[in-house]
């Protein structure tokens, strides 16, 4: 089994998983529907991603039991409907609002940038430093961060920011590090990481 398979299935179910929740626990209130919107979606644009420009880097062989775990282990994001629809919270209308824009937000900068990334390959190889890479050298994760930040905040408790911060430690931070070092095979990638930050902009010079 390739590493996209195990993505893509989880990414196909939470939908499902989500809706089922709602019914499992009556709860069709407006943060629900909004979470259902919002996480749903997301999994749809994932899979279109995969068809239009899908990632070489999931590509990758897994063996059964790591297929099994990297399961379980994306599933620990399905923490965030499951405690805002089973406990049935007032989320506030101005935090629903400010998940909407975090989430569009998150969802331009990464698949935008994926999109940038995937075609520029197409044309040539080598070190892209223009366009939404000028400034942060991995304005995909950023988005895909704050994507999962949106989540967590709807969820309205502080359990899913703990799962976002263990992904970003133990999986976006090194990859995010292996990527920078793929790339100091490039003469110019000195004065590039000089002048972009790993995830936020760099505001200072060199």
């Amino acid at each position: 089994m390739k590493l996209n398979q195990v993505i893509n299935l989880h990414k196909g179910l939470t939908p499902i998983i989500v809706l089922s929740l709602m019914g499992l626990f009556n709860n069709f209130s407006l943060a629900a529907y909004i979470y259902l919107a919002l996480h749903g979606t997301y999994g749809v644009l994932w899979l279109l991603k995969e068809k239009i420009f899908p990632d070489p880097y999931f590509k990758e062989e897994i063996n059964p039991i790591t297929s099994l775990i990297g399961f379980l282990f994306l599933g620990s994001y399905w923490i965030a409907p499951f405690i805002l629809i089973s406990s049935k919270k007032n989320v506030p209308i101005p935090i629903i609002a400010a998940c909407i824009s975090i989430n569009i937000i998150g969802v331009f900068l990464h698949f935008a940038s994926d999109a940038q990334k995937f075609f520029t390959l197409q044309i040539r190889k080598g070190l892209i430093k223009d366009g939404f890479f000028k400034n942060i050298r991995n304005t995909n994760y950023l988005g895909e961060i704050l994507i999962y930040f949106s989540f967590a905040l709807l969820s309205w408790s502080f359990i899913p920011f703990l799962v976002l911060a263990l992904f970003f430690f133990a999986v976006f931070l090194p990859r995010m590090f292996k990527k920078d070092k793929s790339l100091s095979k490039y003469i110019e990638f000195g004065d590039y990481k000089n002048n972009s930050g790993l995830l936020l902009p760099k505001f200072y010079g060199k």
